[in-house]
């Protein structure tokens, strides 16, 4: 059949075929939606910060009731190097939830990235002129007011990017993953003597290895279900709103499942850094304390990839429990 100018085959418009929208499953896959869609909003970001500075808030006023009951300075010091890592990975997970909270309607990247700098610099400029109002005159308060201040600028800075929800879903991963930690504690002297802990130090280092394993691999869980949780909800919470099903593509929940374990071992670099005087003071105490801290900073390393992989493969694990199969096309049926 020839086409001619008047046929009906002439006359179907050469236009291209409508591409998918966000969230069609046309592929199998999920589109990734432009800037200032809904995929780039935070849902419950202002509950998250207000939750984030109140446990920051907590660990401050935990670290100086311990650090002004020590008898003496020498305690205190050790006290300080202590209790200094919870107090950084709160810092963290507080700046990156307030400036989220400050920025989730912002479009642009740039005016995005530099108010949610903005706002972890608010954060950090309040936690440290607390420190030095409330904690005693020492040489460990303005370690720990500069490092509480600089890991608050550097977590507003990681809520600057592009796909706020990954963002959201580890500050809640890091910030559920912490509470345990804390409550764990009550645990480990039952859970030292259910693996052995006698009275020898052998036994007593191997049950603490394996009660310090445990509460890796619990807070590694808790991190990628919490993660995985709060993508899921904003992504149904997206769809009912704005009519299409966008959500985060695999790797963002990976990322989110593993963010607990990257800030853990983020906070071991600012220690490491910023708060590098108060681990030598502590060090140099005695030999015992050399020991210890450098027991210590093994044992938070190991603790964050513990965390980072566990809470990863469980998020990523649970996403691709959701999956559907995949659409196959009956070539049989098409060719007849």
């Amino acid at each position: 059949m020839s086409k001619q100018p008047g046929s009906s085959t002439a006359a179907e418009p050469d236009q291209p075929a409508t591409e998918p929208t966000v969230g069609s499953p046309s592929d199998g896959t999920v589109e990734a939606a432009p800037a200032g869609s809904p995929l780039a909003h935070a849902p419950g970001a202002l509950v998250l910060a207000v939750l984030s500075l109140g446990w920051l808030a907590a660990m401050l006023w935990s670290t100086r009731a311990a650090i002004t009951s020590a008898a003496a300075g020498v305690t205190a010091i050790s006290l300080s190097a202590y209790a200094l890592p919870g107090v950084i990975t709160a810092a963290l997970v507080a700046g990156a939830a307030v400036a989220l909270a400050a920025t989730n309607r912002l479009g642009r990247a740039t005016l995005r990235f530099l108010a949610a700098v903005g706002a972890g610099l608010l954060v950090g400029l309040a936690a440290a002129v607390a420190v030095n109002l409330t904690y005693a005159d020492n040489a460990t308060t303005n370690t720990i007011a500069g490092t509480t201040a600089a890991a608050a600028i550097i977590g507003g800075a990681m809520a600057g990017a592009r796909n706020a929800r990954v963002v959201g879903g580890l500050a809640a991963a890091t910030l559920a993953a912490q509470v345990f930690v804390v409550l764990f504690s009550r645990a480990r002297d039952p859970l030292s003597d259910l693996f052995g802990a006698g009275d020898t130090q052998q036994s007593m280092l191997d049950a603490a290895k394996w009660v310090s394993r445990t509460e890796s691999l619990l807070a590694g869980l808790i991190a990628g279900l919490v993660a995985y949780l709060y993508l899921a909800w904003a992504r149904r919470r997206a769809a009912r709103r704005d009519g299409a099903a966008a959500q985060v593509r695999w790797p963002g929940y990976l990322m989110a499942g593993a963010g607990a374990g990257l800030l853990l071992l983020l906070t071991e670099v600012i220690i490491r850094i910023g708060g590098r005087g108060l681990l030598d003071l502590a060090a140099a105490l005695s030999e015992a304390d050399q020991v210890a801290q450098t027991a210590l900073g093994t044992s938070r390393v190991d603790n964050g990839i513990w965390v980072l992989f566990v809470g990863a493969l469980t998020a990523l694990i649970l996403f691709g429990r959701t999956l559907g199969p995949r659409a196959v096309e009956d070539e049989d049926d098409s060719d007849s």
